[in-house]
């Protein structure tokens, strides 16, 4: 009775099993099982770092992505300031353009698709220029702050 349960098993698992073999298709699978045209890489150049700590890359692909970057030591301290950039076009067309620079006053990236905060009223304007010459007329009278919590 085992035996005939095991070969009937067997049998399902060689049944089931491809009968075929097939190369690989101009696809790629992603870590979430979605599949997609292998995109090439056009070019593909790259430099150090050298002993310096010194490096540049550039690189673009097929379809249109771009990615550039230059970086050497900067002060005593030797730390990498870099430049570079990178585009792509977005599926409706629009050019994606972004361009950085990271050195000792930080990563400053720059684009028109980035976002930017509203610009402040008029009246908070005027609240923080009052404070600010609120604090500075305080600085100049005394260092030591006031006890009277605004009254005479």
């Amino acid at each position: 009775m085992v035996s005939k349960v095991l070969l009937s098993v067997l049998l399902a698992v060689a049944a089931a099993a491809p009968q075929s073999y097939r190369p690989p298709s101009n696809t790629y699978s992603a870590p979430g099982g979605s599949s997609g045209p292998v995109v090439p890489i056009l070019v593909d150049d790259r430099e150090g770092p050298d002993q310096f700590g010194n490096y540049n890359f550039n690189f673009e692909t097929g379809d249109g992505i771009s990615r550039q970057e230059q970086g050497a030591p900067q002060g005593e301290l030797g730390a990498v300031a870099s430049q570079g950039g990178w585009s792509f076009t977005f599926p409706d067309g629009t050019p994606g353009v972004f361009s950085f620079v990271a050195d000792g006053a930080g990563y400053q990236p720059q684009s028109n698709l980035l976002p930017t905060p509203h610009p402040l009223p008029a009246h908070a304007i005027a609240q923080i220029e009052k404070a600010r010459q609120e604090d500075a007329a305080g600085a100049s009278h005394s260092s030591a702050p006031s006890r009277n919590y605004g009254l005479p």
